[in-house]
Formats: C-alpha cells, sequence, structure tokens
C-alpha cells in the first residue's frame, strides 16, 4: 500500500500572474502558503485483477486507460504508462470547487504515489510539479496556472518567480518564527456557502491576457506589483501593512470580472470589515469557495460570522510539501 499527500493552499499575493497566457509576455510572481488540509491518493496491486479500479466519488473499473473518465487520472496514467493490475483511491479533506487549490494538490499527490508505485522515489519537488502542471494544463487543455501545483510540491509560505519562458524559481518566505504565528494566529477563513468551477473565469482571464485586453493586462501588471509588496511587508513582519493589501487585492481583482463576487460575497466581506478585518479576499479564480482576511481582532470576527451561520475553516501552515505517508 502506498500512501502519498499534498496540502491545499491559500493565496496570500500575485494570483491570478501564473497563467502562461500573461508570464510568456511579462514574468509572474505569486506568493503562497500550504495549509494542513490535504488530498491524499492511496495506490497497491490489485489482487487477482488485470483491470485498472479507480475510486473517487465515483467508482471505475475498466481494461484501457483511454476508458476512465476522470481526466487527471486519465492523464497522469498515459504520461507515466501505467499498466493494468493497480488500484487507486482518493480522498480529501475539503471538497473540490471550494478554491483551495485541490485539483493541484490532488494531481502532486497522484503523481508522487504513482512514481512511488514505479519505485522512482527521487523526483524533486520541482520535477513533481511541473509535471503536475503539465498534466492539467497541456494534456487536459484546461486553463491553470502553476501556483496550486508548485505550492502543493514544496510546501510552506514560498515565493514563486515565473521566467517568461515559464522556468520556476522557487523561494521561501524570509519570515520571523513570530511573524509566522501571528500570520497564523490572525488570518481566517470563511466558508461563503458557495461551490464553484474555477474553469470559466480562469478561462475569462486567459482570453483577455490572449489578445492583450489592456484592462485585465493592467490589472495584472498590479496585482504582481502588489504580490512584492505583500513579500516585503510579510518579510519584514509589517502584517498591519499585509492587512491592508490584501484589501487592495481583493478591490482590483474583482475588476477582472462580473462574476468574481456576488451581493451575498460583497455582504460578507464589508460585514467583516465593519468587525475587524483590515482586508480579505475570495481565495481563488473568484465567484464561490472561501473568503480568508487579516484580522487584530479575531474574537470580535469570528462572534460576527458565527451570528450569520457562516463556517469558519481553521487551519495551520503545512511545511512539508508533497509527500508520502506510506
Amino acid at each position: 500500500m502506498i500512501i502519498a499527500r499534498s496540502p491545499m493552499r491559500i493565496s496570500l499575493g500575485g494570483g491570478g500572474t501564473d497563467l502562461p497566457s500573461y508570464y510568456e509576455q511579462f514574468g509572474g510572481f505569486f506568493i503562497s502558503a500550504a495549509i494542513d488540509k490535504y488530498v491524499y491518493v492511496m495506490a497497491h496491486t490489485a489482487w487477482n485483477s488485470e483491470d485498472y479500479m479507480i475510486k473517487y466519488s465515483q467508482l471505475e473499473r475498466v481494461k484501457s486507460i483511454v476508458d476512465i473518465k476522470h481526466p487527471i487520472i486519465r492523464a497522469a496514467f498515459n504520461t507515466l504508462n501505467i499498466q493494468p493490475n493497480i488500484e487507486i483511491c482518493s480522498i480529501a479533506d475539503i471538497p473540490a470547487g471550494t478554491g483551495l487549490g485541490s485539483s493541484g494538490a490532488f494531481t502532486t499527490a497522484l503523481l508522487k504515489a504513482l512514481h512511488t508505485y514505479q519505485k522512482n522515489t527521487l523526483i524533486s519537488p520541482h520535477e513533481l510539479a511541473e509535471q503536475a502542471y503539465d498534466v492539467e494544463m497541456q494534456d487536459l487543455a484546461s486553463p491553470v496556472g502553476k501556483q496550486d501545483q508548485y505550492i502543493a510540491a514544496f510546501g510552506g509560505v514560498t515565493c514563486f518567480d515565473i521566467k517568461s519562458d515559464g522556468h520556476v524559481h522557487v523561494t521561501p518566505a524570509r519570515i520571523s518564527q513570530q511573524t509566522l504565528h501571528t500570520l497564523e494566529d490572525n488570518l481566517a477563513i470563511f466558508f461563503t456557502g458557495y461551490s464553484r468551477s474555477a474553469n470559466i473565469l480562469l478561462k475569462e482571464q486567459d482570453d483577455k491576457s490572449k489578445t492583450s485586453d489592456s484592462s485585465m493586462i493592467d490589472n495584472l501588471h498590479f496585482i504582481k506589483a502588489l504580490g512584492f509588496k505583500i513579500q516585503d511587508a510579510l518579510e519584514s513582519g509589517n502584517l498591519h501593512q499585509f492587512g491592508l493589501l490584501m484589501h487592495e487585492h481583493w478591490e482590483h481583482k474583482r475588476l477582472r470580472s462580473n462574476g468574481m463576487s456576488n451581493s451575498k460575497i460583497d455582504e460578507l466581506y464589508h460585514l467583516a470589515i465593519e468587525n475587524g478585518a483590515l482586508g480579505g479576499k475570495l481565495i481563488g479564480a473568484g465567484g464561490g469557495g472561501f473568503l480568508m482576511f487579516y484580522t487584530e481582532n479575531k474574537r470580535q470576527l469570528r462572534e460576527t460570522m458565527m451570528k450569520v451561520g457562516v463556517e469558519e475553516l481553521r487551519f495551520k501552515f503545512d511545511f512539508e510539501g508533497a509527500k508520502l505517508l506510506m
């Protein structure tokens, strides 16, 4: 039995500049934090079977890779030339469609398990992240960036600088332990009640970037510059400034698309700002999922959200990235 896991993530700055339609022209930059919510993938040899046996929210038992319905598993099996007589099972702490990068986490955990199954235990985090990106972007033609796969592979609170040729320079954020603990304590995540697919919003951004839409390009330029400011605020320990920059980030992020927010999300955001949050934003592409806030009065914010029936997701940072558990 092989068990691999990868962490989900929260985006702290620069999100959206990791799509090739942007970074191939201008280079990208983002800073993300892995959290202790995971996707787990189990793999082992199927007993007395020459089939592919796959268990997730559905159950598949097929003779050929081309008959596999799950697109990521099908693409990963093709990439690694996985032979029949294998059983795959996956579970996750948080369901997909909530903006925490579950697809990238799943892909990295799956590939980690499959490489181990093939007795290739020496794959580096960089190789794992790039292969996961290729599976999602190239094999599936999905409008995704590199953020989710890279932070899932590396973990930590990490800065990623993407060159125009696609190479990603990875640097752990130089944040003191005291600042890390305070950041972890003062961030709060609440579920909006909406799940969504990121593909529609990402495709809209991707299409506009490819046609050099000036408003989209200018918006992403601003978000990237803000990402560097957020890095500086975190590394200097100025978390009050980080909170204010989060608010500025959200005000510009929501301009990318009419589907980025809705009246309910706007209402929750303004309620949080009125009750202790310095700033916040939707995690992920937008449209639903989790709202994240930075606050210096977490008790007031929690009590306010509890009164309106909004569920909090409590978390800690993960510093291990994709790993083999067994």
